[in-house]
């Protein structure tokens, strides 16, 4: 695609109104191609067929939940999936994001920061990228590389896919290596925003990371949590 905006969106809501709505507010953004499905049977029939590039959930489906059904497209495509759902309790948002969702907005919703929301995730994923990736683009801890063009960690245990948001904070990290980086500063990095509201947030994105870079998830020796501060991405050898 040559920007975002030839993006193929699929969206998925029980509401008929919400769709019309979804599909109105990204059209005006400048989005022209939105596919929709009421159900998790109409969205998995239309994401093996369209293969879209990217999604918006609505929790609450008539024939499954959002949860169940992102984990299965995800078996088919790591594009940027986020949800958008009246349910607002934490342990939803959480989930969704520890499942690996790029995003988690609640109804009612401005529609400027869904669209923003949603432009971001998409200028990460798919910004230009070059064929090969030089060492520049590549950071490597131990046995683990990061190709940070692709999006994919080549481990001992085969390739993992980052999502928009696990980019975002890494590289961020990445851009500071040795240095300590401020939750604040992560979460404008990867929401635009600063840390109030994205604490619980944060820890789950970097819980995943470390399950992605890290031998040992549980003694991390390069994601690095700096009490009452922020994180650190250790150098090779170093910490």
């Amino acid at each position: 695609m040559k920007t975002i905006f030839d993006a193929k969106l699929l969206v998925v809501d029980d509401e008929p109104e919400i769709i019309n709505l979804l599909k109105a507010i990204l059209h005006q953004a400048g989005f022209a191609r939105v596919l929709s499905a009421e159900n998790c049977q109409q969205a998995r029939a239309l994401f093996a067929l369209e293969k879209p590039d990217g999604a918006i959930l609505d929790v609450t489906l008539p024939d499954g939940d959002g949860f169940s059904l992102m984990q299965e497209l995800r078996l088919q495509s790591n594009v940027p999936m986020l949800f958008l759902s009246a349910r607002d309790e934490d342990e939803n948002r959480l989930l969704g994001l520890g499942l690996g969702a790029d995003d988690y907005i609640t109804k009612p919703f401005l529609p400027r920061e869904l669209v923003l929301r949603l432009s971001g995730i998409l200028r990460r994923v798919y910004q230009p990228r070059q064929a090969q990736p030089t060492a520049e683009e590549c950071l490597v801890l131990g046995t683990v590389t990061v190709n940070f063009k692709s999006g994919i960690v080549k481990t001992a245990d085969g390739d993992k896919a980052l999502t928009a948001k696990e980019h975002a904070l890494l590289k961020k990290l990445w851009e500071n290596q040795g240095h300590i980086v401020t939750a604040d500063s992560l979460c404008r990095s990867a929401w635009d925003d600063d840390l109030y509201g994205y604490e619980n947030t944060l820890m789950v994105h970097i819980r995943r990371l470390r399950e992605k870079i890290e031998v040992d998830p549980s003694q991390p020796q390069y994601l690095l949590t700096v009490r009452g501060m922020g994180y650190k991405l250790a150098r090779e050898n170093k910490q």
